[in-house]
């Protein structure tokens, strides 16, 4: 009442019910999601939904609901829909050949224990889950596509006073023979939000591959050539809009016209694959070294 809300609802379920709303955002803790999600699927509500995932058939399971309902299913993850990463991936082959590393760290500091990210209730995989999604994406996005997981091998650390995931450490193989070393911490003494992405023909390096500029555009630096005779150049990619404001738009499109909806679930998919195998992993030797 006070902000001229038309439609506020007491719960979740009620959203649902309503003919008012068509699309409904998803931000609930990663444990509880899919039954809100399934829910609000068969309502034949579209969908766009916070990450990570309670596991891949969790993912499955929301897509056939999406699919068998006429609804779209997309998860919030920003940079993707940055004109950066389009182009990155449109020049790929030009400018880097056969890419066959990409390496990425995200780190910062989250020193409040009473944040969920700390209770392994709500966030089971902590840090490697909430953090390390954007590890995993960007070996989705920036890797040759169709690249299928050969081995995964992951180290974490967790904290002595929650037993939360604070940080996580791994290297992702591809059957191609490519691989994804990934790095990710809610301890760090500053933000890191570094990207490598190695080829045979140059090599492409970003500083803040999560973030855009105060103008919504976004960089990355450009390097070819060897000891001596190499050369660099500092890309620039405009965009009037940042990357959160793209999703929306996307996810609209993508609520109007089924056919764009595909992509973006696939996507997901091998993202959430990749989050598994590194979780997995990161478990497997955590268990061997107790």
């Amino acid at each position: 009442a006070t902000h001229n809300v038309p439609n506020a609802f007491d719960s979740w379920q009620e959203m649902i019910d309503s003919d008012a709303v068509d699309a409904i955002y998803v931000a609930t803790p990663t444990s509880v999601r899919e039954e809100i999600f399934m829910a609000a699927a068969s309502g034949g509500k579209h969908v766009l939904g916070e990450k990570p995932f309670a596991s891949l058939p969790s993912v499955r399971r929301i897509a056939a609901a999406c699919r068998d309902n006429d609804a779209a299913f997309m998860d919030g993850t920003h940079f993707v829909h940055h004109p950066r990463t389009l182009d990155i991936k449109l020049h790929r082959e030009e400018r880097l050949g056969v890419v066959w590393s990409v390496a990425s760290a995200f780190q910062f500091n989250l020193p409040d224990r009473g944040n969920i990210r700390f209770n392994t209730d709500l966030e089971p995989m902590g840090a490697i889950g909430d953090a390390g999604w954007y590890n995993m994406r960007a070996a989705v996005e920036y890797l040759p596509s169709g690249v299928v997981l050969d081995t995964a091998s992951a180290h974490l650390r967790r904290d002595s006073e929650t037993g939360a995931a604070i940080s996580g450490t791994g290297v992702l193989e591809f059957s191609d023979g490519s691989t994804s070393t990934w790095n990710c911490g809610f301890d760090s003494g500053a933000v890191v939000m570094d990207l490598r992405i190695s080829g045979t023909g140059g090599v492409i390096n970003i500083d803040d591959f999560l973030g855009q500029n105060q103008d919504g555009s976004a960089d990355f630096l450009y390097r070819k050539g060897g000891w001596g005779s190499g050369v660099s150049e500092e890309i620039n990619i405009p965009s009037a809009k940042p990357g959160a404001a793209l999703m929306f738009e996307d996810m609209a499109a993508a609520a109007a016209d089924a056919s764009l909806r595909d992509q973006w679930i696939s996507a997901t998919e091998r993202t959430q694959a990749l989050l598994d195998a590194a979780w997995v992993a990161a478990l497997q030797a955590e268990k061997a070294d107790a």
